[in-house]
Formats: C-alpha cells, sequence, structure tokens
C-alpha cells in the first residue's frame, strides 16, 4: 500500500530512542523528510546519523519541549531547511510514579510542561502554516491510562495523558475545516532497549512473567515498531477520514470500552 508520504515533511519531538526514534524510522522508510529534536545531544546525533545513512534527509535540533520557545524553533528549522511542514508527531512524555498526597507543586507542574502543553504548544506553531499549505496531520503518543485509571501512584500521568487525549478531539473537531487532522495514539506496555519495562524484565524476570500473564492478553509485550506503524498510517493519506480518534496499541492491555 503506498502511503504517499514521499516528500512529506515529519517533525517528531523525543525522537532520539524508543517510540520516537521509531516513529522517526518509520517515517523515513515512507519517505519523509525529517525535522527531530530530544534533549540528548549524543543520542540524538546516534539516531540522525544511522537515518541519514539510510538515506532520509534530516534536521535534528537539541532543545527541551518544555521550553516555551521550542515549538516555534522546531517549525522555523522544518521551513528554514525544507520550506514546510506536513505532519506534527508530538511523542516526548515522562512520569513521576507517588501516591498522590506526596506528590509535590514541581512534580505536578513539570509533567504538566512535558506531557500536556509542550504538545500544544508544538501544536500552535504547526497550525498557521499548515492552514496555509491546505492540511497537515497532527498525532500525539498518550497512553492506555489516559483512557482508563492506571493504578496507585500515577495520578500525574493519568491527569496528563487524558488532557491530551481530551485537548486533541477538540483540536480535531477546530482544525477539521481546514483539512488538518489530530489524533492520538495510545500505547500499552512497549518493551525496547533502554526502556522502563526493559530494565523490569532484567531486575525480576519472575515477577515480568507474572505480569504478562496477568495483564497481556498476547502474552507478550508491544514492540516500538507496532507503535510507528500504526502512527505512520494515521498521518497518511490513507487515513484520510480518521479524526478526533485514539486508537490503543497495547495487543488488548486496556480494558476501557470507548
Amino acid at each position: 500500500m503506498d502511503l504517499k508520504l514521499q516528500g512529506k515533511v515529519a517533525i517528531v519531538t523525543g525522537a532520539s530512542r524508543g517510540i520516537g526514534q521509531g516513529i522517526a524510522r518509520s517515517l523515513a522508510a515512507e519517505g519523509c523528510r525529517l525535522v527531530l529534536c530530544a534533549r540528548g545531544a549524543e543520542a540524538l546525533q546516534a539516531t540522525t546519523q544511522a537515518l541519514q545513512d539510510q538515506g532520509a534527509e534530516v534536521e535534528a535540533l537539541v532543545l527541551d519541549v518544555t521550553h516555551p520557545e521550542a515549538g516555534d524553533q522546531l517549525v522555523a528549522a522544518a521551513l528554514a531547511r525544507f520550506g514546510r511542514v506536513d505532519i506534527l508527531v508530538g511523542n516526548a512524555g515522562g512520569n513521576r510514579r507517588g501516591l498522590f498526597e506526596e506528590t509535590t507543586e514541581t512534580d505536578w507542574s513539570d509533567l504538566i510542561e512535558l506531557n500536556l502543553r509542550a504538545h500544544l504548544r508544538c501544536a500552535r506553531a504547526v497550525i498557521p502554516v499548515m492552514k496555509r499549505q491546505g492540511g497537515g496531520a497532527i498525532v500525539f503518543i498518550a497512553s492506555i491510562f489516559g483512557r482508563e485509571a492506571g493504578g496507585a501512584g500515577l495520578s500525574i500521568y493519568n491527569a496528563t495523558k487524558s488532557a491530551l487525549i481530551s485537548a486533541a478531539k477538540i483540536l480535531a473537531l477546530e482544525l477539521a475545516p481546514y483539512n488538518i487532522r489530530v489524533n492520538t495514539v495510545a500505547p500499552g506496555s512497549i518493551r525496547f532497549p533502554g526502556g522502563s519495562w526493559d530494565r523490569r524484565m532484567q531486575e525480576d524476570p519472575e515477577g515480568m512473567r507474572h505480569f504478562i500473564a496477568q495483564h497481556l492478553p498476547m502474552g507478550r509485550f508491544g514492540t516500538v515498531e507496532e507503535v510507528a506503524d500504526v502512527v505512520t498510517f494515521l498521518v497518511s493519506e490513507r487515513a484520510s477520514l480518521i479524526t478526533g480518534a485514539c486508537l490503543n496499541v497495547d495487543g488488548g492491555q486496556s480494558r476501557s470500552l470507548i
């Protein structure tokens, strides 16, 4: 299936490792030109070099997406290098576990900036460009725990991921007349080298086998590639009627009916 992404320009945040890196690889394989960002220069450079070695055109910026000007910087870099922006994938995110009463104002402020406001600022920066071009696609990486309770210790993560899904739905309604589609992807438990599930598997293999048996109906963790391929489809013209949706990529892990 031709996804018709050849030559499209995509911004991907948090692209130096894990799901963000996988999304960058998947988009590059379909012919996208990329603008990538991450906080760690060394990992970002390694990702950029690997993609360029495979023939991709890549502009890389070392920046923290929680800085108020980050979205504008990404768009400016895309326009300077490629002259347009067709796709935004907001992937950067994080978590701080802890019982609600033990969380601090700083914990909440930091995670709201990273998991919500940074994505919205990037979207605000690309929307005028996409309007002038006649359309575009935005995808935010949320979580199944933005759709249902994630359990004790996840009050900040749950709240911010739910807010991101909710905001994306409203953006989709507002931007539909301009042919700008906005969706979210909700991964379940995804294992990749250096990630939290990979670390837990190494530290507590027996406990993780119990977790898999109890919570993962397909009997395994998901992969970066499985998330990335869904994102790549969503930003393509093959998904032209999909907007305002949140797609689970979780192997049946989640239990929400909506």
